[in-house]
């Protein structure tokens, strides 16, 4: 925080209240591919993150700096002009951010300084996009004392990503990221927005996250095929069935009536959507039990379908998490969208070392790819964490 302090002295200036924030990453514990199928998921916040100093301006600029990305120097505008340009890169998540809220009537009446600092893997997956748009959504509520409702607040972030930036994600991302609490994940309904806090109590055990640092090419096209293969499962279920969505059904409906599901490719892809949905719920209910081994074997169930109903995972992913399997995990799956990206491991504490040096090499040797480890605890959303300083 020290360093980003006087970074923004540098960048901006002395003069005025600079205030500190930050929100988290997040990653997924269990339930990959439900949040369109009407299902849960099961988000917690990381303690890595991005962190944010700002200082409210006299006048319509609004300046924007990385300590990530500091070849790109400080990216200006003003607060009426603000539009997606490419050559902005990073700077479109928080432009979006600013842009949504007073299209939707937020009253922003000046503009600011804001300098960013970012911790989280770089390519990881752990959605630093939602990060640094939380993070944003927070200093502008305190800073304009808006006092804005934390849900709308994640919507809007969801709606910049959406609109501003052209990324169609879901709200998941945002929805960890600005409503979590310290050492609780949420057990999230995407379709209604219900949620549950639920502790994360892991006794002697760790949450490893390892990058494949595999690139994700597939994930966009593979995503919007699966997306449509749900859909097309759906409608033919409906014909016999009174449902919104496939995260309606309970197993034993769906054992009864998938063979209406035209082709045994899309029976496959719905499979998956509805007992992923309902392993997930059942791994919450193992996490309040203190269970930690039987929420781990639902996480290796979660992969295993992933791997060969919804089929998006690929040699990496499976290579990474078979050598977790093999050495020491209590739990260990995908987390993302899949075809590259990280693992979520669950493992004793006393395994952390051996994992990560017998994982790796393991990894290495048969992809010739160095994975990377990070140890992660479970964070607390996005706040506010200092009252304003005069520089």
């Amino acid at each position: 925080m020290q360093d980003l302090m006087d970074r923004f002295k540098i960048e901006f200036g002395e003069g005025g209240e600079v205030a500190t924030f930050f929100a988290p990453g997040r990653v997924n514990l269990i339930g990959e591919h439900t949040d369109y199928n009407g299902g849960h998921v099961f988000p917690c916040a990381l303690s890595v993150g991005t962190y944010a100093a700002a200082r409210k301006r006299s006048d319509d600029k609004v300046r924007f700096y990385s300590m990530n990305f500091p070849e790109s120097g400080v990216i200006e505008t003003t607060k009426n002009d603000l539009k997606f340009e490419k050559a902005h890169d990073w700077a479109n998540y928080p432009k979006g951010v600013i842009d949504i809220f007073q299209k939707e009537g937020v009253d922003i009446p000046y503009g600011m300084d804001i300098a960013y600092y970012g911790n989280i893997p770089n390519g990881a997956g752990l959605s630093s996009s939602a990060s640094i748009e939380l993070v944003t959504g927070v200093l502008l509520d305190e800073i304009f004392e808006l006092s804005m409702d934390r849900v709308r607040m994640v919507q809007l972030c969801q709606k910049a990503e959406n609109e501003f930036v052209g990324v169609n994600c879901g709200i998941m991302d945002q929805f960890a990221i600005g409503m979590a609490e310290k050492d609780y994940a949420l057990l999230l309904n995407c379709d209604t927005l219900d949620y549950i806090q639920t502790p994360m109590q892991l006794k002697d055990h760790t949450l490893i996250i390892a990058n494949t640092n595999k690139r994700r090419g597939l994930a966009d096209s593979k995503y919007n095929e699966r997306r449509s293969e749900c859909e097309s499962a759906l409608k033919d279920l409906q014909k016999h069935l009174d449902i919104e969505s496939l995260g309606d059904l309970t197993e034993e409906t769906f054992e009864e009536y998938k063979s209406v599901i035209q082709g045994t490719v899309v029976q496959k892809r719905a499979a998956h959507a509805v007992l992923e949905n309902r392993r997930t719920i059942k791994a919450v209910d193992k996490l309040n039990q203190g269970d930690i081994e039987g929420f781990g074997k639902l996480m290796n169930d979660s992969h295993v379908s992933l791997r060969d109903d919804y089929e998006v995972t690929g040699f990496e992913l499976d290579t990474l998490v078979e050598a977790a399997w093999n050495n020491g995990s209590t739990g260990s799956r995908m987390t993302g969208a899949g075809f590259g990206g990280c693992t979520i491991n669950i493992v004793p504490q006393q395994e952390v070392d051996n994992f990560i040096e017998t994982v790796g090499r393991t990894y290495h040797e048969k992809t010739g790819i160095e994975a990377e480890f990070y140890v992660v605890e479970v964070g607390d959303g996005a706040k506010k964490l200092e009252e304003g300083v005069t520089l």
